[in-house]
């Protein structure tokens, strides 16, 4: 297993260098930062413009390759280089990388978990009340559109509020300015400025999840193990959890890389509707600035999350099916 899961980690490495690169040489030959500064109010002379963006290697009269070669080198050092406001990208990435963190991790637990939980339920429960609510929920949620779902939680958190008379759900910003009400008060307030935009997220999952577990699940309730296990003893519920669920999250277990890439994209619009500065709203305001080594850096952090993800993935793989740990 450990040789698996290091011949996986390289690979991963390898993609996640290679994603950076094109999202770098893509940026630096759609995008105009010479723009920025040839708009300025009071225009800066043409020496100037030509300074500045040499010393911030995004001077589109260096050839491509000699800026890459910087960009690079820069990168093997750790270092992203400088927005096109001359801020460093790494003080940028530390701020915003957590924000985004925050968000889909929470967001990635819950509605994986409820997704399954409830689709492994549904298989059991085939045809049912239980089947037919959960089942007609989850394709109304998978037919609507991530940045529909975030404003229609909006738009009803404040009828709600606007109702009860009282500020429950908080839907601007990651928390309150100026609030000072010690540390817990303070958890509260972030927590309370955090469901909207985790519960747009985990709704997705949910749906998704568990459609494509309720299918793995009656793909396998039926089988011969499933039936051995009972006749050995097992009551049904203690052979469903242990031998039924476990087979059957095997390629939901797969399923889940794809899934966070889509994931990743929800957030971008989840974020810039509820006013969170994480990465995805940067990228979007990135390519809005023309800031190429920005959107550059966004790609990779979205790369090593998408990795990371495939990684856990295979850990939990190795896990469920005993073939990979001894291959």
């Amino acid at each position: 297993m450990g040789m698996f899961l290091i011949r996986r980690l390289l690979s991963y490495l390898v993609l996640i260098f290679l994603a950076s690169t094109f999202a770098y040489l893509l940026a630096a030959t759609t995008l105009s930062p010479r723009t920025n500064f040839e708009q300025l109010q009071p225009r800066p002379s043409q020496e100037a413009i030509e300074r500045e963006l040499t010393k911030l290697n995004l001077n589109d009269r260096t050839p491509l390759a000699e800026r890459y070669a910087v960009w690079v080198s820069d990168l093997a050092r750790g270092d992203f280089g400088q927005t096109v406001n001359d801020q460093s990208v790494n003080e940028q990435v530390v701020r915003k990388a957590g924000v985004t963190l925050r968000l889909i991790v929470v967001g990635t637990v819950i509605g994986c978990s409820v997704g399954v939980a409830i689709g492994a339920y549904a298989a059991v429960k085939q045809y049912r009340a239980f089947d037919k609510v959960s089942t007609g929920a989850a394709f109304v949620v998978l037919a609507v559109p991530t940045v529909v779902i975030a404003v229609s939680l909006r738009e009803a958190a404040r009828w709600f509020n606007a109702t009860t008379g009282r500020q429950w759900l908080n839907y601007g910003g990651e928390y309150t300015a100026g609030l000072d009400a010690g540390f817990w008060g303070t958890l509260a307030d972030r927590l309370q400025h955090g469901i909207l935009p985790t519960a747009t997220l985990a709704l997705a999952l949910f749906a998704a999840f568990s459609r494509y577990q309720r299918n793995m699940m009656l793909d396998v309730l039926g089988s011969d193990f499933v039936r051995t296990a009972m006749a050995k003893g097992l009551t049904r519920r203690a052979a469903l959890l242990k031998h039924a669920l476990r087979t059957a999250l095997i390629p939901t277990i797969t399923y889940f890389t794809f899934t966070f890439g889509i994931l990743l994209a929800g957030t971008t619009f989840t974020e810039k509707i509820y006013g969170w500065h994480g990465m995805g709203a940067w990228v979007v305001d990135s390519i809005v600035q023309n800031d190429v080594n920005a959107v550059a850096a966004v790609t990779c952090f979205m790369a090593v999350c998408v990795m990371a993800a495939s990684f856990l993935s295979d850990i939990l793989y190795a896990w469920l099916d005993p073939r990979v740990r001894v291959s």
